[in-house]
């Protein structure tokens, strides 16, 4: 039975109303709180775009850890008044809306289960309807224009749109390291067809003396048409946006924007295992052994999401690897904040209408409640540390995080073996041919 409420006017327009009331509630709550609504990000924004309307580098605002390019898009808050300083709020939450419609488009297409416009709208309010998403993005997180271009991203890829899919992921990279990752999903993913012809009217095995040239043509195989168009227009935008800031910026930016990531030891609101080692690091760090484990911590995680999960799962679903490679990347990350949930929330919509989650209601109530629990128990454990000043570390922080950290793993589990079960387009694709000829 169908429902009235679900109609795009309707849900498009309570995701922007949402949106307008937080930011309204934001207004408030900073003029008459202790609390601000405002996110420090936010505010370390403002000051770095200040910097860049005054012609000075956006790196001397201290923690400024950003590509000058996001400064220079926030130019605007510079200029006086609360509805210009409100402008980076704004735009953050439209990006959210739009990333929606976005989501909205792709699920309706062949390529997104070519669902009904009230079904593709009930899981696209999975995010347009979100408190979480709308009160990240209006309090001033970024997040929300990395998810809009993620999802234009895949918009691409499925429209086969490659050097406009390209250009997303070159400066989706530059804007903020982590969508490297689909870089390996995706390429992976854009194989050429797989040969229909019967069995009894192909070539011959290769002999013995043509093994060689058989492997040097398998590799130039691999860089078809489709694969070099995107590797090209991704690598020409993302070398030529470093360039031109490198040329401005010089060394600040790629310390401050690349190299700085290798070595971060941020350990407030970071829900990471790694959470009490690096509080040790930062604290003492002379007494810590010369290994610095937060310059190897990558090792594991980019194993994981860059190189494991693409060559297993992108032939299978391609929104889905990029889910589950996101789920990965931060679930292993060395900082986890609240933020960073949005950077896999924006492929729920594509992942849960064949998950287990959803077959089996009693297992995704139980995977909810786990993991909203020790994330609630990891927070209880740190708003003693931070609010009343007890030391709460061990075991308190140090076991609810690692607690925290077995939850996603156990859910990464499920997300990979539903992906996995997923028919290969192609191979759907092949099956059709045969028939067919």
């Amino acid at each position: 039975m169908s429902s009235p409420y679900f109609t795009p006017t309707r849900v498009f327009s309570s995701a922007t109303a949402l949106r307008v009331v937080f930011l309204l509630y934001g207004l408030f709550q900073d003029a008459y709180s202790l609390f601000k609504y405002t996110d420090i990000d936010y505010m370390v924004f403002t000051d770095a775009a200040r910097y860049v309307s005054q012609g000075l580098s956006p790196y001397e605002r201290e923690t400024y850890r950003y590509t000058p390019l996001l400064a220079w898009i926030l130019i605007p808050t510079s200029w006086p008044g609360t509805f210009w300083f409100s402008f980076g709020k704004v735009l953050f939450a439209i990006s959210d809306v739009v990333a929606g419609w976005f989501i909205f488009i792709i699920l309706q297409a062949p390529e997104g289960g070519a669902m009904t416009t009230e079904r593709a709208l009930k899981y696209a309010s999975i995010w347009l309807l979100n408190p979480m998403v709308a009160t990240i993005s209006t309090r001033g997180s970024s997040e929300g224009l990395l998810a809009v271009m993620v999802v234009a991203l895949l918009w691409a890829v499925a429209r086969r749109r490659l050097v406009l899919a390209g250009m997303l992921l070159g400066l989706s990279v530059h804007l903020k390291i982590y969508p490297f990752i689909y870089g390996a999903s995706i390429v992976w993913s854009l194989e050429s067809m797989p040969d229909s012809t019967p069995a009894h009217k192909r070539s011959p095995a290769p002999t013995e003396s043509t093994k060689q040239l058989f492997s040097i043509t398998t590799i130039l195989k691999f860089f078809n048409r489709s694969r070099t168009i995107l590797i090209t227009s991704s690598l020409i935008t993302f070398i030529t946006l470093n360039l031109l800031m490198y040329a401005i910026y010089s060394t600040p930016f790629l310390q401050h924007t690349f190299l700085y990531h290798l070595t971060r030891i941020d350990h407030r609101h970071n829900f990471s295992p790694y959470n009490t080692l690096l509080h040790l690091s930062s604290a003492a760090p002379d007494r810590i052994s010369s290994l610095k484990l937060e310059s190897l911590a990558f090792i594991p995680q980019i194993a994981i999401s860059a190189v494991l999960i693409p060559i297993t799962l992108s032939k299978k679903n391609l929104a889905g690897t990029m889910l589950a490679q996101t789920f990965a990347f931060v679930a292993f990350n060395k900082v986890c904040t609240s933020q960073y949930f949005l950077w896999y929330l924006i492929f729920l919509p594509f992942y849960l209408p064949y998950s287990s989650f959803l077959s089996s209601p009693r297992l995704g109530i139980l995977a909810l409640t786990l993991w909203v629990g020790t994330q609630a128990l990891w927070l209880h454990q740190a708003y003693q540390l931070e609010f009343l000043g007890l030391s709460t570390f061990v075991p308190g922080l140090f076991v609810s995080g690692l607690l925290f950290f077995a939850v996603n793993v156990w859910i990464l589990g499920i997300i990979v073996e539903d992906i996995g079960k997923r028919d290969s387009p192609n191979r759907d694709s092949t099956e059709s041919a045969r028939k067919i000829h």
